[in-house]
């Protein structure tokens, strides 16, 4: 038997052969509670129904169930042996009948990776939290089922919990005698079955909404944390966002939620950042703030809530037949995240931060040789789990926007509105969404999915300007260019502006003109007799998804005037696209860092003020020639504490130069200004020192040893919870001495006792910038041990490692091949962990050609 992954060409076979009629879960989680046996996991009992119909009487299928035992196993009333059917993964089922019932009693483990039915303790008080998390084939390590998303079916949960619990799932739910029992859901994939209890923090809201036919939709919200953060959690602005939301997509879907209730339950250890359960979404409790944020916070916050809001209908109502068309759920998501947002709420600057943030992820995901077109092949569950990546968020939400400009915001959403009411609790491919688009806009949608769908890659498009005798532009045109690796060159709805610097040293527009651009050489004919340009902004507005040039003069302005850009979008693309050009060796490390000391400070969008910061620090890190890093890192911390104190006192931009400052610290004398504002004896104006800033300016004291264990206790001590556990682990591991390093490599590779969240705070602890030759010794062990940890540990705490000890601060040649011999000599490893490699391997590569540039800036 293949184990726990599960091949395409198998969940196609058991659809074509099964389809579901419901189950019956019942789960008692009594046993989450009370002293650990130490006999083994952890485990509660699942007992799950199973009423399916088979196509072919007399065949053969499996069901999947992941758990440490079996105690019974039923199909249509004839007992089968659990040793022989079951193997850990699958249970087998033989000779089905046209209508079956499968029962299945087990022992399933509670899970510590935050991958199936998550136990937590919380420190601070001894209580125990659990939460489901599934995506994308977990939910079979809680009860029995066929773990693929078109398999849809309905769902009734019956849960026993300790006394004085809550419980929750989809639907809405009663308790009596001690059993909850919850409403029947809607036909639903199994990955968004959910599961939370424990004595969590609750409050409750409701939403009305009265459409145009008299009808009147009336939906219970709620939202809930542990008792631990309630003192913290400002849950009038989540149910401002959710009302707000809910309004947006009722006026531009016509498909009113159908789901009934409407929780968001912020829980611990969670390894996503939400997800979309209908009825009960989960969120990772980090979205709920412990000290001063910036506004960036909260729009990220929103963002998300509206994204998983957006997958009750685009991934839940409407889902994939297989995780090959992702896209059609998170490229939407994401897109009608940042629609909404800036459509709804008071984050009317939702695009920039989509153009900044969000686009850079999916810009270098897309340059990795694991790149793939929105819609991917997907082979098995493994690739599924990898492909949450950059390109079916990010990207897929950018072609969505040049969607939008193609064919027209109200095709787009009518499109939407047919698809919604066509296939309503259905499944889907991608044929299914572009004929409804088809139909809506009058385009033929085959090449545009040509295209921008099955096509790998990202286009750089510069624009090239000829001046006549008069000054004037005589022809300006635009260059598309594409890597070898990805030749397409696609088609391109795109605004051109010319911009100029004033008499009063402003940088604004004063020329824009939309056009399509395809090919390699576009002439912007209406362009032709402007005056001529200081700077020229291809994608302005950001219509389309590429990778911006600049022409020399349009460089030069940008060198002397960025920071007078008028308009903050204009401003954002620029530095998006001058980080591109770092990050692709055309632009030397010390000229972006010069830029952002120079500029940043004078930048209003908060956001882009902490993604500056960001990539400043990566550029120092990864791109800067090697006998220059000492030198640019002392400027970086130069500049940041100048800017903390030339910001407000009391802003977001204080705090947010506050944090950089911590993050760039190098000299005795900033360990001394964080140690001085630590115990009270120096002060910044209007800076407050909550306590998780307090752990931000520890962190870089123990990396450098200005502080140590006693110093990490005694803070721990004034934040004895789960957040000050995990800072203190990451400090802890920051240590610079070989003792701690040792520690916390075995703590992490060798042993599986840590929980997801230690896990990720102990690697983000080990390998610190400022400490490359002591981490150095680890890059052999990192190739010896990968194969045996992606075998031994779940897919979650495998990619953590992988990912995470990537010897990529031993920056050379010797490192790199070390990575290719290990390839060479592991083609058959698994393919998602050659993946995480291959990715891995190119941004060290890329960051060798990035020192090179910088380098030769001195020749």
């Amino acid at each position: 038997m293949p184990g726990e992954n599960l091949s395409r060409d198998e969940a196609r076979e058991r659809a074509a052969l099964l389809s579901v009629d419901g189950y019956e879960v019942s789960l008692d989680l009594r046993s989450a509670v009370g002293e650990d046996r130490g006999d083994g996991p952890r485990t509660f009992r699942s007992v799950t129904v199973i009423r399916f119909r088979c196509n072919e009487p007399g065949a053969s299928t499996f069901a999947d169930l992941i758990a440490p035992s079996v105690t019974a196993v039923s199909l249509n009333g004839r007992d089968l042996d659990p040793g022989e059917v079951f193997d850990g993964s699958r249970i087998t089922l033989e000779d089905l009948a046209a209508d079956n019932e499968l029962v299945v009693d087990a022992q399933c483990a509670y899970s510590r990776t935050g991958e199936g039915l998550h136990r937590f303790v919380d420190p601070e008080d001894g209580e125990v939290y659990l939460y489901t998390q599934y995506e994308p084939a977990d939910s079979r390590r809680v009860f029995a089922n066929f773990e693929q998303p078109d398999l849809k079916a309905p769902y009734r949960f019956e849960v026993r919990a300790p006394e004085g619990w809550t419980v929750w799932s989809n639907g809405a739910g009663e308790q009596t005698d001690g059993v909850w029992r919850f409403a029947e859901t809607k036909p639903i994939s199994t990955y968004i079955t959910c599961v939370v209890a424990g004595p969590y923090h609750y409050v409750t809201d409701s939403y009305a909404r009265t459409f145009a036919d008299g009808t009147t939709l009336e939906i219970p919200l709620g939202t809930l944390c542990r008792k631990g953060l309630a003192p913290y959690f400002d849950s009038d602005d989540v149910f401002l966002v959710t009302k707000q939301g809910l309004d947006f997509f009722h006026d531009h879907f016509d498909f009113p939620y159908p789901f009934g209730k409407y929780d968001q339950a912020f829980v611990p250890e969670y390894n996503l950042g939400a997800m979309e359960n209908p009825g009960l979404v989960t969120f990772r409790e980090e979205f709920i703030f412990r000290g001063k944020v910036t506004q960036a916070s909260y729009e990220g916050r929103a963002n998300v809530i509206l994204h998983e809001m957006a997958h009750m209908w685009f991934g839940d109502l409407v889902t994939m037949e297989w995780w090959d068309d992702l896209w059609l759920k998170e490229s939407f998501a994401d897109f009608m995240g940042a629609f909404s947002l800036v459509g709804a709420t008071r984050f009317g600057n939702g695009w920039i931060t989509f153009a900044n943030r969000r686009k850079a992820w999916a810009y270098r995901a897309d340059q990795l040789p694991s790149t793939h077109p929105v819609t991917a092949d997907i082979r098995d569950l493994q690739d599924a789990k990898l492909n949450f990546d950059g390109i079916t968020y990010a990207k897929g939400a950018s072609v969505l926007k040049q969607l939008v400009a193609y064919v027209g915001e109200e095709a787009f959403l009518e499109g939407a509105r047919r698809y919604f009411k066509r296939h309503a609790y259905g499944n889907t491919r991608l044929g299914d969404l572009l004929s409804v688009l088809e139909e809506t806009s009058g385009r033929d949608m085959s090449a545009w999915s040509r295209s921008w769908l099955q096509t790998a890659g990202v286009n750089s498009l510069t624009p090239h300007v000829l001046l006549d005798a008069d000054g004037r532009v005589e022809e300006l045109a635009v260059v598309q260019e594409a890597a070898e690796s990805h030749p397409e060159l696609r088609p391109h709805r795109v605004a051109v502006a010319l911009y100029r610097v004033t008499d009063g040293g402003a940088l604004e527009r004063y020329a824009r003109v939309e056009t399509d651009v395809d090919g390699a050489r576009t002439v912007v004919a209406d362009l032709a007799g402007a005056e001529a340009p200081d700077l020229v902004l291809v994608n302005d507005d950001d219509l389309t998804y590429c990778k911006i040039r600049f022409d020399e003069t349009s460089l030069a302005t940008l060198r002397e005037h960025l920071g007078a850009v008028t308009d903050p979008l204009a401003r954002a693309l620029c530095w998006s696209a001058l980080w591109n050009m770092t990050r692709d060796a055309l632009l030397p490390a010390r000229d972006f860092v010069d830029l952002v000391l120079r500029f940043g400070g004078r930048e209003s969008e908060i956001g882009v003020v902490q993604m500056l910061h960001a990539w400043a620090e990566s550029a120092v890190t990864h791109y800067t020639a090697p006998t220059r890093r000492e030198t640019a890192a002392a400027l970086l911390a130069e500049g940041a504490r100048r800017e903390l104190y030339a910001a407000g006192p009391g802003s977001e931009h204080q705090l947010a130069w506050a944090r950089f400052f911590a993050r760039t610290a190098t000299t005795e004398a900033d360990f001394e200004l964080l140690r001085d504002l630590l115990a009270g004896t120096a002060a910044v104006e209007g800076l407050d020192l909550d306590q998780e800033l307090r752990w931000v300016f520890l962190e870089p004291l123990a990396a450098h040893g200005v502080v140590d264990e006693k110093a990490l206790a005694e803070e721990l001590t004034r934040d004895d919870t789960a957040s000050g556990k995990r800072h203190q682990v990451r400090c802890l591991a920051a240590r610079p001495s070989e003792a701690v390093k040792a520690q916390a490599w075995a703590q992490v590779v060798e042993s599986d006792a840590l929980s997801n969240a230690m896990v990720e705070a102990t690697i983000a602890g080990f390998s610190q910038g400022s400490q490359r030759e002591l981490i150095a010794p680890y890059a052999g062990k990192y190739f010896a041990a990968i194969e045996r940890v992606w075998a031994e540990r779940s897919i979650q705490i495998g990619m953590h490692v992988v990912q995470g000890l990537f010897p990529s601060l031993q920056q050379s040649q010797e490192t790199l091949h070390a990575t290719d011999a290990w390839l060479d000599a592991h083609k058959e490893a698994a393919p998602a962990l050659r993946r995480l490699v291959l990715e891995s391997r190119d941004d060290l590569a890329r960051a060798l050609r990035g020192q090179a540039c910088d380098e030769a800036a001195d020749q």
